[in-house]
């Protein structure tokens, strides 16, 4: 319960600063309103913890059920996802009342249910917990992409000034193939907390392969910019060179190019900023990432995108550098940061940029969804998505392990997301 009061109090200062205007902004259908995002993380904890286990809580209101509900078909309807910014009711001053009635209901049920109901419903709170620090990365995620059209670039969040400002040079790290074994060890108590889809611990068959040191800089793939990368089909997948084609693409997600000086610039939540050449490019999508790495095949030597299981390998077997504590604004930099120059071996394999895999999302041997509407919340995507891995600069402490899978679809961009490069060996 002191875990709930930080995550909850963490949600509140992600929004501090915003306006209600802020809140209410929806930039495109994948995206939500800041002020949805906090209504619907009460939401969760009133559906799956207090209306079954708590029968004297009473809701603020039935239609919210409606309103808040994102995709679980089996607790009822939703309200279309695209117009989510058309309701500007309740405002936001009531979705901070909801969520207060919410924790105080759920905090009386913690101290006074029996042993027998609170072993059924703390999985229930933290998985709710989980969920909501996943939201909060999507607020800082979605809050960008809608600020971004804003033409005076504002910045929401105070940056920190202690960046590095070179890069270690790339280098690669060779790991031996073999069997290991892969995803979350749900029968082992100590092994903490995962979501359904991060196992059951399976056996994997790796070839010898080598990975980057650290992930792609902007310098790297600004080279691939300037060769013409976004102007040659052979380097991307069909439907990647029709995004490219149909969307305009020339360069990642927020870059921007100075009319008259030709240099480029980038929208951070920090402000308007040059485009610092040592650090990981961010904001492209699968398409983006499995071109550069095919024309870096091409210009400088054998390259490819990692498999989810090289990066979870890698991730289990490395010390690594680099880890940032996402969604703590004024506290950590909510953009990505060069590659420390003096450390070695692999780096920034978490909370940098959530790295592209070429793996698609699909289910581990033996998985098998929980039972109801909490069975939702993974197995039913597992169609038309690519695996991230690591973390970015948005994402939770407590979310940044080894066996972490993110997805999302090959053409999304709006994510912290970029790559790192593999190799056989």
């Amino acid at each position: 319960m002191a875990r709930f009061d930080t995550v909850r109090a963490a949600t509140q200062s992600l929004a501090a600063p915003l306006t209600a205007e802020d809140e209410m902004l929806q930039s495109m259908e994948d995206a939500s309103p800041i002020r949805w995002h906090r209504a619907h993380t009460a939401w969760f904890f009133e559906t799956f913890v207090l209306k079954p286990h708590d029968t004297s809580y009473r809701p603020i209101d039935p239609i919210y059920d409606y309103l808040f509900n994102s995709y679980y078909q089996a607790v009822g309807p939703q309200y279309p996802r695209p117009n989510r910014g058309l309701v500007s009711r309740p405002d936001v001053q009531e979705v901070t009342a909801y969520r207060a009635h919410v924790d105080g209901a759920v905090t009386s049920l913690a101290q006074s249910t029996d042993d027998a109901t609170w072993a059924t419903v703390a999985p229930l709170i933290e998985l709710g917990l989980h969920h909501e620090q996943q939201h909060q990365e999507l607020m800082v995620t979605d809050l960008k992409h809608a600020l971004s059209f804003n033409p005076i670039w504002p910045a929401v969040y105070p940056a920190p000034d202690d960046a590095p400002t070179t890069a270690t040079a790339l280098n690669w790290v060779d790991f031996p193939g073999g069997l290991t074994r892969c995803g979350h060890d749900f029968a082992d108590p100590a092994s903490g907390f995962a979501y359904d889809c991060e196992g059951p611990r399976h056996q994997v068959l790796l070839r010898d392969f080598a990975l980057a040191s650290r992930p792609v800089t902007n310098a790297e793939y600004l080279a691939f910019i300037e060769d013409g990368g976004y102007a040659d089909p052979r380097w991307w997948h069909a439907e990647g060179w029709d995004h490219v084609q149909s969307g305009g693409w020339q360069a990642p997600l927020y870059w921007l190019r100075d009319v008259t000086t030709k240099s480029w610039t980038v929208y951070t939540l920090h402000g308007r900023v040059p485009v610092n050449p040592h650090e990981p490019v961010c904001h492209i999508s699968f398409f983006e990432a499995a071109a550069y790495a095919e024309w870096h095949s091409e210009t400088h030597g054998d390259a490819r995108l990692p498999t989810e299981f090289e990066l979870e390998h890698a991730a289990s077997n490395t010390e690594t550098t680099g880890h940032y504590a996402g969604t703590h604004p004024g506290k950590q930099p909510l953009h990505p940061r060069a590659a420390d120059p003096t450390a070695q071996g692999l780096q920034q394999l978490f909370g940098t940029v959530w790295e592209w895999t070429q793996s698609a999302y699909l289910p581990y041997p033996g998985f098998t969804p929980a039972a109801g509407a909490i069975g939702e919340y993974n197995g039913k995507f597992m169609v038309n998505q690519m695996v991230l891995r690591g973390g970015s600069v948005a994402t939770a402490q407590n979310h940044m392990r080894a066996t972490y899978r993110n997805f999302f679809p090959a053409h999304a961009r709006w994510q912290f997301a970029g790559l790192r490069l593999a190799r056989d060996v």
